[in-house]
């Protein structure tokens, strides 16, 4: 029986020989089926943009087109364009709250680091003689403007008050 090739784009197969071989790669099935398979890999943007390039089909309007995904014209009526460029829409606004967050956690992160630099410097120099001139300084320092604007935040991620916590020394805990 010999030899098959299988065509992974028309899933079909045949018996592999040169003529065989060079007949199907050539067909317009295959043509048809290979770029069906690269279609669908093809990033929305794009696919939005050709459509809108397109005249509308008259036979779709009118009903079928006998020539299905290879015809010329478009096949998505206005309204399904509506549609999904305001799906695309959202989808952009959805990535770039994510990067927004993304950017967030790293401006908290970086002013932390910062932070704890300073008292490190500050501890280490003893510039600061007394527990009441670190936490002044501390509250001296800037604070982002993203902590601040977060609503409902717990009491223990609020930012101390300006002239800071006031502690009865005579109070006991527990």
């Amino acid at each position: 029986m010999g030899k098959r090739y299988y065509c992974d784009y028309c899933d079909r197969s045949f018996q592999d020989n040169m003529h065989n071989r060079k007949k199907h790669l050539n067909g317009v099935q295959h043509h048809r089926a290979k770029k069906a398979w690269f279609d669908q890999f093809r990033d929305a943007t794009a696919i939005l943009l050709d459509e809108q390039r397109k005249k509308p089909c008259k036979f779709i309007q009118q009903g079928i087109c006998g020539f299905g995904s290879n015809c010329k014209f478009s096949h998505m009526s206005e309204e399904e364009q509506y549609k999904f460029r305001r799906q695309l829409e959202e989808e952009r606004w959805q990535k770039e709250d994510c990067e927004d967050r993304m950017v967030f956690g790293r401006r908290v992160d970086e002013w932390l680091s910062k932070r704890e630099k300073r008292r490190a410097a500050l501890s280490s120099k003893g510039d600061l003689s007394t527990k009441e001139d670190t936490e002044e300084a501390e509250a001296e320092q800037e604070i982002p403007q993203q902590l601040l604007s977060i609503p409902d935040l717990p009491p223990s991620l609020l930012p101390p008050p300006p002239g800071g916590w006031r502690v009865n020394i005579s109070s006991e805990w527990g």
